[in-house]
């Protein structure tokens, strides 16, 4: 399966408002200690989590909202749809 990010591609990542994630979104999250970017796979409203997978689509387990610090909204400057207004920032461009 071809990923979603190669290697060195330049990403860019806003603060994440995980109550507005959808399933096929790329969020930056903690794991075991270490922070890293993951698909999301599956939504769990209720219990305040998301089901994150690797690159590749390979599930690796649920994690909690508050493990969910940012949302891909550029990947080499090409914007990833549906991820406008998902972010906590308050400029609406997105910029900080």
């Amino acid at each position: 399966m071809v990923p979603l990010i190669r290697s060195r591609q330049s990403v860019r990542v806003l603060p994440a408002d995980p109550s507005k994630l959808e399933v096929g979104d790329i969020v930056l999250a903690r794991v075991a200690g270490t922070v890293y970017l993951h698909l999301v796979s599956a939504l769990d409203h209720a219990r305040r989590r998301v089901q994150i997978s690797n690159n590749r689509g390979r599930v690796n387990g649920w994690t909690g909202h508050d493990r969910v610090f940012g949302i891909c909204v550029a990947i080499d400057g090409v914007p990833r749809p549906g991820a406008a207004g998902k972010s906590r920032s308050a400029d609406p461009d997105g910029a900080r």
